[in-house]
């Protein structure tokens, strides 16, 4: 079988960045992560099994290679002590599992979070793969390079809009949800050549290296959620979060992810001093034009300048959306998009929509009550409910 991982830079930028503020400050953490497929895929998820555990198999071979920890070292919020952990790293087989139930393909990793979090997003990778090489690729890469086009000449037309006060940037956030690794690096080296003064970076380590772009990414939810499950009153688990993530990179990686209980109890923790300390916000679930507005709202609120801020989107984008976005903030404020699907698995065959979530921390659950519906993830009730009362969120 064509290996899918190859190189373990290939993941998200902000797998790093929490790895080493966890394996920092929460060492000791034990976790669980679980494989969902929220849609109905074409075929039955199950019959990709085998070639699902013999990529697991040959993930857990691998290493990083000295050229690769040398680029993670030249990161400046990366440390020396990370990097050596990371050169003695290896993924464990013995932490996951993968197995079929009917149709459903199950796949659970377990273990010490600093040795399981690295999966999600390779096995993401994996699963999208191993499913879309069972479709015609001469009729996907056709569709899906006609359409790559039709995006970039959408950028490339901005160039003929009158400016304004920020600038249109965006990225690349489809590493998780690929049609392939092959198409992801045509896609990505296409934007930084034909549109690079809009394209400012990719979230993929690897892709960034090979290509010269800036790695983008901050934190995702499992960093946030596992706060759930340490210690702290649960009502401060954000601001524990929070200041833990500042003392970590010390104005570095500056951008805070708002929607792990909602962009209201989010905003409520958020205050003078973290919007100081922080450049922005991520938004990542439910209406972007309110969500941006409470944001704007809130700055002025603590009469704090807009302009010295950002605010970056990265919930379902496509082109257009940013485009549309960026219309309507960007006289009042920094802006970054991060596109995922619709620009890496935009090939005329439906995507699939795949997560691997953290689901337990130390034996508690851990949830996030996301401003979208069908986004949360945890199945203990009990605990939901508990959740919502203690930030004050009705249910959905």
């Amino acid at each position: 079988m064509q290996p899918v991982i190859t190189s373990l830079l290939d993941t998200d930028l902000y797998k790093f960045t929490m790895w080493q503020a966890l394996l920092h400050g929460h060492p000791q953490t034990q976790a669980e992560y679980r494989f969902v497929c929220r849609n109905r895929p074409a075929y039955p998820l199950a019959e990709l099994l085998g070639e699902v555990n013999a990529a697991l198999d040959a993930l857990c071979t691998l290493r990083f290679s000295p050229g690769e920890l040398d680029y993670l070292a030249g990161l400046r919020f990366i440390k020396s002590d990370f990097v050596d952990f990371l050169r003695l790293f290896q993924f464990q087989r013995a932490f996951i599992e993968a197995r079929a139930e009917g149709g459903d393909l199950h796949i659970v990793a377990r273990g010490p979070q600093v040795h399981v979090m690295g999966f999600e997003i390779f096995v993401l990778a994996i699963v999208n793969e191993l499913y879309f090489r069972r479709f015609d690729p001469a009729a996907a890469l056709a569709e899906g390079r006609r359409r790559l086009a039709d995006k970039i000449a959408h950028v490339q037309a901005l160039s003929g809009e009158s400016e304004r006060t920020h600038p249109f940037e965006m990225f690349d956030f489809g590493l998780r949800r690929r049609y392939s690794g092959a198409w992801q690096r045509e896609v990505v080296q296409a934007f930084a050549q034909q549109a690079p003064q809009w394209f400012k970076g990719t979230s993929n380590v690897m892709l960034a290296r090979d290509l010269n772009l800036v790695p983008i990414g901050t934190m995702a939810h499992e960093y946030l959620q596992t706060y759930q499950a340490l210690g702290v009153r649960l009502r401060d688990f954000q601001k524990a979060a929070l200041e833990d993530w500042v003392q970590e990179y010390r104005g570095d990686l500056g951008i805070a992810l708002t929607d792990t209980v909602g962009m209201d109890a989010f905003l409520a923790d958020f205050d003078l001093y973290f919007a100081k300390l922080f450049d922005g916000l991520r938004h990542d679930s439910g209406d972007p034009v309110a969500w941006g507005e409470k944001a704007l709202a809130h700055y002025a609120r603590l009469r704090i300048d807009a302009h010295t801020k950002r605010l970056v989107f990265s919930d379902g984008l496509n082109v257009d959306k940013a485009l549309s976005l960026h219309r309507h903030f960007s006289d009042r404020v920094q802006l970054g998009f991060g596109i995922g699907t619709q620009l890496t698995n935009d090939m005329g065959v439906a995507p699939l929509n795949i997560v691997m979530k953290i689901t337990h921390a130390n034996g508690q659950p851990v949830a996030k009550l996301s401003d979208s519906p069908g986004k949360t993830l945890c199945d203990d009730e009990t605990y939901l409910a508990y959740l919502r009362q203690v930030f004050n969120v009705p249910p959905p």
